[in-house]
């Protein structure tokens, strides 16, 4: 695996995408208490980037990321979308955090979809 620092882990809000640049890829990093998740920034349905949505739980407690424009929302761990109208999955990343950074590996996805 080929990590790379991603960003500062205080600069990811809890209740917001955070958008960068990793490698070739725009990464949205989303946190959710002691959990960080990379989805590739591109929303499957309408190509918006998905950094500039909000971070919630869904009452399943499924973590999710909201797609702005037409509300899909992602779920942070496997990139599927849980509602309408997405219907693929985004890329997911292997984050790790060391010494208060958050480090992903954009050569491998977690959930076998290929970055666009």
């Amino acid at each position: 695996m080929a990590f790379e620092r991603a960003a500062a882990l205080a600069d990811i809000p809890e209740d917001e995408a955070f958008g960068v640049t990793v490698d070739r890829y725009d990464i949205a990093l989303a946190k959710h208490g002691d959990e960080v998740f990379a989805l590739q920034d591109l929303c499957s349905h309408a190509n918006i980037p998905l950094s500039e949505g909000e971070v919630a739980v869904d009452a399943d407690g499924t973590c999710t990321v909201e797609c702005y424009l037409h509300g899909s929302t992602f779920d942070l761990r496997s990139g599927k979308p849980t509602c309408f109208p997405a219907t693929e999955a985004v890329a997911t990343f292997p984050v790790e955090i060391r010494d208060g950074d958050v480090y992903v590996d954009v050569t491998t996805t977690l959930n076998g979809v290929t970055p666009a």
